[in-house]
């Protein structure tokens, strides 16, 4: 962090005075929303909008937009590069700002972060962080004055406003909301619960006559949920906004007798509140005040039977579940879960020798069609007094077969248990008896019988005595020579080693008659052999131990070799124990899977729902909805290789009528929308006419910003204008850019050019300019051609010396290189004496006999384009390197983010089109490490500025690049150090802090942990001219010598 912008904290710090905590908050969503950083300068636009957060958003947009269009530097960026840097700068204001006008109000007026507290109790062992929400906005109970969203930030392309066709729409995250998104997404997408939620209706003397408060409260969430549902099916946005449904929960979230422990909890009060709604409607139509025919209990409810032995005596009753809670320690699959959830049995010795059983099986009698598995990875850790997450693996498949559970079928599954239980215990025997070979021996140490047995046999044969052993002591250079055995060798260890010299030296103390006294006497270190040997042995003996050792090594091979073999028939069994075709009856498949990121203490949520019309998996990520795969899914939910896992499984049965109906059609949703009631459909048509308002407004505050970058603008109408005939850019006017960008790399190898013009006296001397051209153009071409081929080293890229390495490296077409280098003989810059004037001249006649079918232009300039992106890479990576040695790990990482992201771009097209991509992300990782260890260190100190410059490198660098690397094809080392970073902000949450530091955590950790690449802006660094002719390649020879510790080399 720069002296001034500390000079600029103290200034904002100052001026806040006694509403420091305050205005800290506003100027950081200010910062957030119009992605301007100078705190003076959004203090000065808080305090002429006299605090009005809008209104100084409103300010800064002109105001800024103004001195942008006067900052603006001309450059020379490519397509490529275009895609990327503006990928980022086009994300617009975060959306973790809280969307909306009504989010900022409330920010305002409030004050307080929207981060959740923690209740965990120790006799909830499931217990996870409390994500109650605590919304920011306040929603109008006047549906016709309902505020829209005003300030989108999700993108600057009013394209990205809108949603694609039917693809399905994301949901926005208000303030560590993820939890509601996750949860309702899956559920809207299950369509019977879609069609009852939307069906849903009261008669007007219920409504009227209704008394109690929670059906109310129930009542007024139903509505509220009918609403975002609607415009989750027929909006025309690409995200939705759930603020008045979760205002309606905040009460009950917020109250004491009713505080939410984890999203299950939230889980079973939504369902709790939505059976209690759908029984009124049930008591309204029939007098029956029965629950099973409420559609909430059919559809989410079952049975189960329970059975068992209390104290000598039986019982048995039958109990309803709605989400089957499933522990995770001690299993591998979802079915060990189950097994172990409907069976606990124990049995202890009575007083009378006799077994006593305690314990309880249970047998499902009813399934609901929706069959909802929670998966507790939470539990207290009573040494630490907090929770803890369980981060283990838990595989489960896409369909689940019931059967094995079902009440039904109980005396063929006890029987099936019964065999397996046997199976289990000659598994058990068979282990035993394999573990006496592999872990043989009667000390401290236990090793494999096999391998003692092969070392022991090694030592006996390291020496095979011909004559008679001398009583003279070897000298250690004789013993050395008769006894050659390499170290490498032998497979023993250290310990091993010491365990096998015990074995032979049992075997050699027994023949006590050929111990000499002299041998017995210790000798001198010097004279003992450099490898251990056996000294006093004969033929006969040496031939008796080494015969009897292969013998019993091979009887120990072949034992263990069967009980392996016995041991893997037997586990077979135990698979194979319920493939039988009668237990495949009952199939669930798998809908969605809930996803928690993080600790026990905090975290993100995001759900993974299998789309039926489209046959695939999706990934809803908040207001991202993008297309998945099983493979991802595994990845992410199944646990054990990072801090994400899932936490909640939904299955659904497809035999039965709920399910029967979502068949592919890609009218479903419009029928659906046609079907609602006029007041739902009515509110669709309502937000989606907004919608074109707020495109409308964009497309006035579009028009502004185009006027200050008029000239680019104008160039562009100016391509688009003159190609009416279908091309991207029309033959003229790509040749003239082309030529612009081949000029310039010709200027960047002129004394290149001039050292084969310099060589061609000779030739123009007898045979004038076409012939010397002639001569220096296959010269060269040679030249670099065999300076293509020749192998890189670490401190060396011949691709940086010349655009035609780069070129012949990714096989370019034969027409773009041999044009590419006539070009640099028509280089105006290389007319100094008569001869390269000649040349020239002659060049550029040849060019102008080339015809527009032999070249195409299009495909030239973006060969050019990539070579300038590539030296555009190579700068910013050498710039990097540069500063990280510096220890200037902020202006670093920055170089080093854009680097990975532009040098991505280029190898997509091939491997040799960028630079290396290891390296830039082993320094990029390295200096997020750095800084990431240098905000935490600022914000321990307790110090008022230095917390807040801890947290601007955080917000403005460190999360926004994680985003990116998350978002890209992440390796295990970038995964692994982003978890290190993330727990290590997350362990705050178990100290005591002041509340001002609570605060702030609470204000960046819920994005430090979101994955959405939605709203990343990252600071782009200054510009630069990829093609500037100076000497590139001797500051990338001492750049990698110094990285590499390698010998400066010599330019070619």
């Amino acid at each position: 962090m720069t002296a001034e912008l500390q000079q600029a904290q103290e200034g904002g710090a100052a001026a806040a005075g006694s509403q420091r905590r305050g205005g800290s908050v506003l100027i950081n969503q200010l910062r957030e929303i119009t992605g301007i950083q100078d705190p003076l300068f959004l203090l000065a636009a808080l305090k002429a909008a006299d605090g009005n957060l809008m209104q100084a958003v409103g300010f800064l947009t002109e105001h800024h937009a103004k001195e942008s269009g006067q900052e603006a530097v001309a450059t020379e960026p490519s397509a490529c590069e275009g895609s990327v840097a503006g990928k980022n700068q086009a994300t617009g204001p975060v959306e973790a700002t809280q969307d909306g006008k009504a989010a900022l109000q409330e920010a305002v007026s409030s004050g307080a972060s929207d981060f959740p507290s923690i209740q965990v109790t120790e006799k909830n062992h499931n217990a996870t962080v409390n994500v109650g929400y605590e919304p920011s906005v306040a929603e109008s109970n006047n549906r016709s004055k309902r505020k829209r969203c005003d300030v989108w930030g999700d993108n600057s392309a009013q394209n990205e406003w809108r949603r694609a066709g039917e693809w399905p729409v994301g949901m926005r995250n208000i303030g560590n909301t993820c939890w509601f998104s996750a949860v309702m997404q899956s559920l809207f997408q299950l369509p019977e619960f879609r069609r009852l939620v939307l069906g849903y209706s009261l008669p007007e003397s219920v409504l009227e006559n209704c008394q109690s408060p929670s059906k109310k409260r129930n009542i007024a969430f139903m509505q509220e949920l009918q609403y975002l549902f609607a415009l989750m099916l027929g909006t025309l946005r690409k995200s939705v906004d759930p603020s008045a449904a979760l205002e309606r929960l905040r009460c009950a979230f917020r109250s004491p007798e009713e505080q939410q422990q984890d999203v299950s909890e939230f889980t079973h009060k939504l369902l709790d509140w939505l059976e209690d709604a759908f029984q009124l409607a049930v008591d309204v139509n029939g007098s029956s005040q029965d629950k099973s025919e409420n559609p909430m209990v059919q559809l989410f409810y079952g049975t189960f039977l329970t059975e068992g032995i209390h104290e000598g005596k039986t019982f048995s009753k039958i109990e309803t579940f709605g989400q089957y809670p499933l522990q995770v320690n001690g299993y591998k699959n979802l079915n060990e879960c189950l097994e172990g959830a409907m069976i606990e049995w124990e049995t202890e010795p009575s007083s009378a020798n006799q077994s006593v059983k305690y314990g309880q099986q249970r047998w499902f009698t009813k399934l609901p069609p929706v069959l909802t598995f929670e998966l507790s990875r939470f539990e207290f850790n009573q040494s630490l007094g907090q929770p803890e997450k369980i981060h283990n693996k838990l595989e489960f498949p896409q369909i689940i077969y019931m059967d094995r559970f079902i009440y039904g079928n109980k005396e063929l599954i006890q029987a099936k248990r019964e065999k397996i239980k046997k199976l289990k215990d000659q598994i058990a025997v068979l282990q035993q008896k394999l573990e006496r070979y592999t872990r043989y021996g009667s000390g401290v140490g236990h090793f494999p019988l096999p391998d003692m047995l092969q070392y022991v046999l090694e030592f006996a044969s390291t020496r095979l005595p011909t004559v008679a052993p001398s009583t003279q002591a070897l000298t250690p250079t004789a013993e050395c020579q008769t006894s050659e055995t390499p170290r490498a060798q032998s497979r023993v260890t250290v310990i091993q080693a010491e365990s096998a010299r015990g074995v032979a030296s049992s075997l050699a103390t027994s023949h006590q008659g050929l111990v000499n006294k002299s041998l017995q006497s210790p000798r001198p270190p010097v004279e003992m052999p450099e490898y251990p040997i056996p000294r006093q042995i004969t033929k006969d003996e040496i031939s008796l131990v080494m015969t009897c050792l292969q013998r019993w090594r091979e009887e120990v091979e072949q034992d263990i070799e069967e009980l392996k073999n016995s041991i893997a028939l037997l586990s077979q069994s135990i698979d194979q124990m319920y493939s039988d075709p009668l237990l495949h009856q009952v199939p669930f498949h798998l809908h969605a899977v809930l996803v928690h990121e993080g600790q026990a203490n905090a975290g993100h949520y995001w759900a993974y729902i299998y789309n039926q019309p489209r046959k695939s998996w999706l990934k809803y990520n908040d207001i991202s909805v993008t297309e998945s795969s099983w493979e991802e899914l595994e990845r992410d939910s199944f646990g054990g290789l990072k801090n994400a896992s899932a936490y909640c499984l939904m299955y659904i049965n497809k035999k039965l009528p709920h399910f029967a109906a979502d068949n592919v059609d890609g009218q479903v949703h419009q029928r659906e929308v046609e079907a609602l009631p006029l007041e739902l459909q009515h509110y669709i048509q309502d937000d989606n006419w907004r919608l074109e308002q707020e495109v409308a407004e964009w497309e006035e505050q579009s028009s502004k910003m185009a006027q200050i970058d008029q000239s680019s603008s104008v160039e562009s109408q100016d391509l688009s204008s003159e190609s009416g005939q279908g091309q991207s850019c029309s033959s003229s006017s790509c040749e003239r850019m082309a030529h612009s960008l081949s000029s310039e790399h010709a200027m960047i190898a002129k004394d290149q050019t001039a050292q084969a013009i310099a060589k061609t006296a000779d030739a123009y001397e007898t045979a004038g300019g076409r012939a010397a051209l002639d001569k220096a153009f296959h010269e060269e071409y040679s030249r670099l051609y065999s300076l293509s081929t020749e192998t890189p080293t670490p401190q060396n890229d011949p691709r940086l010396q010349h655009v035609l390495v780069y070129l012949l490296q990714n096989n370019a077409p034969k027409q773009v290189v041999e044009r590419t280098l006539l070009e640099q003989f028509a280089d105006k810059n290389l007319s100094y004496d008569e001869r390269s004037i000649s040349i020239m001249k002659v060049a550029r006649a040849k060019l102008k006999e080339i015809g527009p079918d032999e070249v195409d232009m299009e495909e030239y300039k973006k060969w050019h384009e990539d070579y300038s992106l590539f030296r555009k890479v190579s700068i910013y990576l050498l710039t990097g390197l540069e500063l990280y040695q510096n220890k200037q790990y902020y202006e670093a990482l920055t170089y080093l983010v854009y680097a990975y992201q532009s040098n991505m771009a280029l190898r997509m097209k091939g491997p040799k089109r960028g630079a290396d991509a290891s390296l830039i992300a082993v320094y990029r990782r390295k200096c997020l490490m750095k800084l990431n260890d240098a905000a935490a260190a600022l914000f321990e100190s307790s110090n008022e500025l230095n917390v807040d410059e801890g947290v601007n490198i955080l917000n403005e660098l460190i999360i926004p690049c994680m985003h990116l690397i998350i978002n890209n094809d992440i390796s295990k080392d970038d995964l692994d150090a982003i978890e290190v970073m993330r727990s290590r902000w997350c362990a705050y949450l178990g100290k005591d802090m002041n509340e001002d530091l609570q605060l702030k955590l609470g204000e960046f950790l819920p994005r430090l942990l979101d994955c959405s690449p939605e709203g990343v802006v990252l600071k782009e660094p200054p510009k630069i001219r990829p093609n500037s002719p100076y000497d590139l390649c001797s500051r990338f020879a001492a750049v990698m010598e110094s990285i590499h510790g390698a010998s400066t080399v010599t330019v070619n």
